[in-house]
C-alpha cells in the first residue's frame, strides 16, 4: 500500500489533469446533456395553445371543466452516482494502465464535471458484493475522498456482481439520479435489475476494455489465470483454432452485452486501455446533445 504522501501526490496529479479536461473539453457539455433531466412539480395552470398535451392534469380538468396543465420547474441540482467495479479483473492491463486506473480517471473527470455544475456526487464500489457506499454530497473535498477510495480501496471480493450493485443502488438512492456504471461487465446475468434501474434513473454504462481480452496473441503454450476465480488454464496459443475460438467467444459475449444494454435503453460508452478516452466521451456527449435537440 502506498504511503500517505504517495497517495496524496497521485490524487493531486489526477485532480489537476481531470480539472483541465473539465474546463477545456467539457465546459457546457455536461450541463446541456444532463441538466433539466429532473423536473419538480410546482402548480397547475390553465392550458395555453402550444402547451405539452402530456402535461394535462385530467383530475383538475374534469373538476373545473377547463383544460389545465401541470407546471414544472427544472431541478437546480442533479444527483450523480458513480457505480464503480473494483473486482479482481479490473487489475488487468496489457498496456500503460490497468482497467481500474482508467476507470478511476474517468470517474474523477465525471465527478469534477458534476461539482463544477454544483451537483451532488455519490459513490458505490462493488465486487460480488457492495464494498462501499458514500451518499451523494457536494464539494471538492468530498470528491477527493471519492477518488481516493476508487484508487486505493482494497476489495474484499474478487468476482463481479453487477446485479447486486444495481439492486443496492435502487434501495439507497430513491431520488432519480444520473448513474455511471463503470465496469468490464464480466458478470453473471443482471438483466432484471438493469431494466429496473434504467426505469428509475438515467443510467449510463461505461464499458472498460483491454485489447488483450479480445485477441489471443500467438506466443506458444502459456498458463493463464482467471483473476476472479483463481483457476489456471494451459493454453496453446499457437493453435489457430484456439485463437479463432477465443475471438468468437469474445465477440459473442460483447454482442450479448450490447443487446442487453440496448434493450434496457441504456446508453453505452466504450473505453479502451490502449486508446485516449476523450474522443469516446466527446462522442457520447455530442450524441446525447443531438438526441435532446430532436425532442
Amino acid at each position: 500500500m502506498p504511503d500517505t504522501a504517495a497517495i496524496l501526490k497521485k490524487i493531486r496529479r489526477l485532480e489537476l489533469r481531470t480539472r483541465r479536461l473539465v474546463e477545456n473539453a467539457f465546459a457546457g457539455q455536461y450541463h446541456s446533456v444532463f441538466k433539466g433531466r429532473g423536473m419538480n412539480f410546482e402548480d397547475v395552470r390553465t392550458y395555453n395553445p402550444g402547451d405539452e398535451v402530456r402535461f394535462i392534469d385530467r383530475n383538475v380538468t374534469a373538476r373545473t371543466g377547463d383544460l389545465h396543465v401541470k407546471n414544472f420547474t427544472e431541478e437546480r441540482e442533479l444527483t450523480v452516482v458513480l457505480l464503480v467495479d473494483v473486482s479482481a479483473s479490473g487489475a488487468f492491463g496489457s498496456v500503460a494502465q490497468s482497467k481500474r486506473e482508467l476507470a478511476a480517471e474517468v470517474a474523477c473527470l465525471l465527478a469534477f464535471s458534476a461539482i463544477r455544475n454544483r451537483d451532488k456526487v455519490g459513490l458505490i464500489l462493488f465486487s460480488d458484493e457492495v464494498e462501499l457506499f458514500l451518499p451523494p454530497r457536494k464539494g471538492r473535498g468530498y470528491v477527493l475522498r471519492l477518488i481516493r477510495e476508487i484508487l486505493f480501496h482494497r476489495p474484499r471480493g474478487r468476482r463481479t456482481g453487477v446485479a447486486q450493485a444495481l439492486e443496492y443502488l435502487n434501495k439507497v438512492v430513491t431520488r432519480r439520479a444520473v448513474v455511471f456504471l463503470v465496469s468490464d461487465f464480466q458478470s453473471p446475468d443482471f438483466s432484471r435489475p438493469l431494466a429496473a434501474t434504467s426505469r428509475r434513473h438515467d443510467l449510463v454504462a461505461v464499458d472498460v476494455v483491454d485489447p488483450l481480452e479480445e485477441t489471443l496473441p500467438d506466443v506458444g503454450r502459456v498458463s493463464l489465470e482467471d483473476a476472479e476465480t483463481g483457476e489456471i488454464y494451459e493454453v496453446n496459443t499457437s493453435d489457430s483454432r484456439v485463437r479463432s475460438g477465443f475471438a468468437k467467444a469474445v465477440a459473442a459475449r460483447r454482442e450479448g452485452l450490447a443487446t442487453l444494454l440496448r434493450r434496457a435503453q441504456v446508453d453505452t460508452i466504450e473505453l479502451r486501455t490502449d486508446q485516449d478516452y476523450l474522443p469516446a466521451l466527446r462522442a457520447f456527449f455530442l450524441q446525447r446533445e443531438r438526441r435532446i435537440a430532436r425532442r
